[in-house]
């Protein structure tokens, strides 16, 4: 059967699925914004017992090893299949980052395998992360709005 572009393009257009954009940004917020209440449920916790400094990393670090866990169990990439990019914001968005390519690569060993693709997406937001952070503090020295 021959076709030309424009035919070809009129068939993949039809025979495409439909995009679900309004649907998948609804999912996404929810999804992230219930992320972040269950942040803030553990904060609160956090509160009753420590400063709010010290409240601060434990959330973080609560939140880091809830990612780590729920990518372990599979239950993340299963929330995240729904909501997409309402899972990649948030703090365990990044635990997620890290321990699947992990999980996925062990078999490899614990060095070429488990080690070396635990940062493989990971690495890159580190590097430029940090870079950026040493940026904005030139910058806020420079002008003057650090100590």
């Amino acid at each position: 059967m021959q076709m030309t572009n424009a035919q070809y393009a009129k068939l993949v257009e039809k025979r495409a699925p439909k995009s679900k954009t309004a649907l998948n940004v609804m999912k996404a917020f929810f999804v992230g914004g219930a992320i972040c209440v269950v942040g803030q449920l553990i904060r609160g916790f956090w509160l009753m017992l420590a400063d709010e400094i010290a409240a601060g990393t434990l959330t973080s670090v609560t939140l880091v090893g809830l990612g780590a866990l729920l990518t372990a169990l599979g239950v993340y990439d299963k929330i995240a299949k729904h909501a997409g990019a309402g899972t990649l914001v948030p703090i365990t968005g990044f635990s997620n980052a890290i321990c699947a390519p992990a999980l996925e690569f062990r078999t490899e060993g614990l060095i070429t395998g488990t080690a070396v693709k635990m940062f493989s997406i990971a690495g890159p937001v580190i590097v430029y992360g940090t870079l950026a952070s040493v940026a904005y503090g030139v910058v806020l020295w420079l002008i003057g709005l650090t100590r």
